[in-house]
């Protein structure tokens, strides 16, 4: 774990906001070495020099997202988004197959089972995932915090019930991916964007499956989900890959050479280290929130705040340099590692103005 003298030093060389951003729910500022990385693959591409590095830019991304997960890399595909890594697991399910959601979950994680027709995909609210998963239930589906109001599914119970009664269970890590530990390996499916906790630019998205795939079929794959992708440009792809790779769809090269230095930044901090400062800074604000007579949506644990009632001073505080959300009228601040103490007191007082 990174001391508290270096992680405040790597965090300042690598980020210069120019507001109070607490918005990393939404979106995560590039670090320094994140940005020269994309200035670097643009040039590559504008001076027609080889682009070998970008595809093995896209390898360390997969390697240190395992690392992460806690999973072999070989169970990681890297694709562009969560809602395409759901609609590969709805496809694999049987006709009539329930699948068991949380109740105003995030559209990407439960669309595309609605979608199908033909599945009976169930909603109960977030805190009876768990006790609602029933012997015909085939999949449940769930994001580990709720996009929303921050809340953190528990996981454990959920595992423990799927297992009882047979059913598969897929997680979405994209709000909690970089500052809550993740454990892949304890679930079926998991997936999570990297353009929010994990610092990374808009346009990858990984999936972690088991080591026999799940069931899952590849119905997205093109090239570069076979297994020599350079004898696979023509016709059927004849060799599937043999690892998780048989999964990835075309991969937006610019962000992976991003990504890979922010990865090696969380990695570098460590997620343990990260969440303690997180979380802090989300603590820190719900006290002050309960002094100045306001109550956060309960959370416990989670670096999102959720406050209802004061979506609507979203624009004002934007107006004074404060990065917020507002969802269905409440205000939600997403805490960070770029994030200060101070940045909390400025968004406390500016509330109480």
């Amino acid at each position: 774990m990174e001391t508290t003298e270096t992680f405040e030093s790597l965090v300042r060389a690598e980020f210069t906001p120019k507001s109070t951003y607490l918005n990393t729910a939404s979106n995560g500022l590039l670090p320094a070495r994140t940005v020269a990385a994309l200035h670097e693959a643009a040039l590559l591409r504008a001076e027609g020099r080889p682009l070998t590095s970008l595809y093995e830019d896209v390898e360390a991304c997969r390697a240190g997202y395992a690392r992460l997960a806690g999973v072999p890399a070989s169970r990681v595909a890297a694709g562009a988004s969560v809602a395409a890594h759901s609609g590969v697991i709805a496809a694999s399910l049987p006709a009539g197959a329930e699948v068991l959601t949380a109740e105003d979950d995030f559209t990407s994680v439960l669309n595309p089972f609605h979608v199908r027709g033909d599945l009976k995909v169930r909603a109960v609210p977030l805190e009876r995932v768990a006790e609602s998963v029933r012997p015909d239930t085939a999949l449940v589906a769930i994001s580990a915090a709720q996009s929303a109001d921050g809340r953190i599914a528990d996981l454990p119970a959920l595992r423990e019930a799927a297992r009882a009664h047979g059913a598969r269970t897929y997680v979405d890590f994209s709000q909690a991916a970089g500052w809550l530990p993740m454990d892949a390996d304890a679930y079926d499916f998991t997936a999570s964007v990297s353009f929010k906790w994990l610092l990374g630019p808009h346009g990858a998205a990984f999936l972690v499956v088991p080591e026999d795939f799940g069931g899952l079929t590849p119905v997205l794959a093109g090239w570069v989900a076979g297994e020599a992708p350079s004898n696979s440009c023509y016709g059927p792809v004849a060799e599937l890959a043999h690892s998780a790779r048989r999964f990835d769809l075309t991969h937006a090269l610019f962000t992976f050479a991003g990504l890979r230095r922010s990865l090696d930044l969380i990695e570098e901090l460590g997620v343990a280290a990260v969440h303690a400062h997180d979380v802090g800074l989300a603590d820190r604000f719900r006290a002050g929130l309960a002094d100045l007579g306001h109550q956060a949506v309960p959370a416990p644990g989670s670096a999102i705040v959720s406050v209802p009632g004061l979506g609507g001073r979203q624009p004002e505080l934007s107006r004074a340099g404060i990065e917020v959300s507002d969802r269905a009228g409440n205000l939600r601040a997403a805490f960070h590692l770029f994030n200060t103490p101070a940045d909390v007191d400025h968004l406390l007082d500016t509330l109480a103005g």
